[in-house]
């Protein structure tokens, strides 16, 4: 890749993966597993922890790697490291929790086409150096994982009357359970409130 080095500091790496740059609210990336996994909070949080450590190992790998890797080829280059990554992934889950393997189903191997992780590893690591791009990668996977996981524990709650599985008081007897929000277009609706509220809070610190 060749890239100039970039130089940016931690604490503002880190404020940008967590809020100004946003993978979910910012840029409305990743939405298909904010989608698909967000029924339940506990299959989110496997999803947002793999993602998060796929996208921070890809990154610093990628850094590594910049000097060697032919502009040309770089985008297959970032796709392999990638792939090699959630494939570790993919076999963990499956030889130490096959349960919840067999919950995510494709949408661990999905993550290699999640374009959140190629844009960190694009738009950061292909110029900055190893551990910055570490950072970036995490907390650029932190910052997905916050919106998840409040999407996650808004829809169990209302849907299922539970949190992680546990029966939460006054919801789990007294609640009428909206089924809707265990199903796809609760995932829209949650995810188009979580949108609203992030982007209303930006425009009222910015006022």
């Amino acid at each position: 890749m060749n890239g100039q080095t970039v130089t940016k500091p931690a604490k503002q790496i880190i404020l940008d993966g967590l809020w100004y740059d946003n993978a979910i609210f910012r840029q409305i990336l990743g939405i298909c597993s904010t989608l698909a996994v967000t029924n339940n909070v506990l299959n989110t949080l496997v999803m947002c922890i793999s993602l998060s450590l796929v996208t921070a190992l890809s990154g610093m790998t990628v850094s590594a790697l910049r000097n060697w890797t032919p502009r040309s080829v770089r985008m297959m280059v970032q796709t392999l490291i990638i792939a090699f990554f959630v494939i570790i992934v993919d076999i963990l889950l499956r030889a130490y929790w096959p349960e919840m393997s067999r919950n995510l189903g494709p949408y661990v191997g999905l993550i290699i086409t999640n374009c959140i992780v190629m844009g960190r590893c694009e738009a950061f690591a292909g110029t900055n150096r190893p551990w910055p791009s570490f950072l970036d990668g995490l907390f650029s996977g932190l910052g997905y994982s916050v919106v998840l996981l409040a999407i996650a524990a808004f829809r169990e709650l209302l849907g299922m009357g539970t949190i992680l599985g546990f029966a939460m008081p006054y919801f789990s007897t007294h609640w009428d359970k909206w089924i809707i929000m265990v199903m796809p277009p609760g995932g829209f609706f949650v995810l188009a409130m979580v949108l609203w509220l992030c982007r209303s809070v930006e425009i009222k610190r910015k006022s």
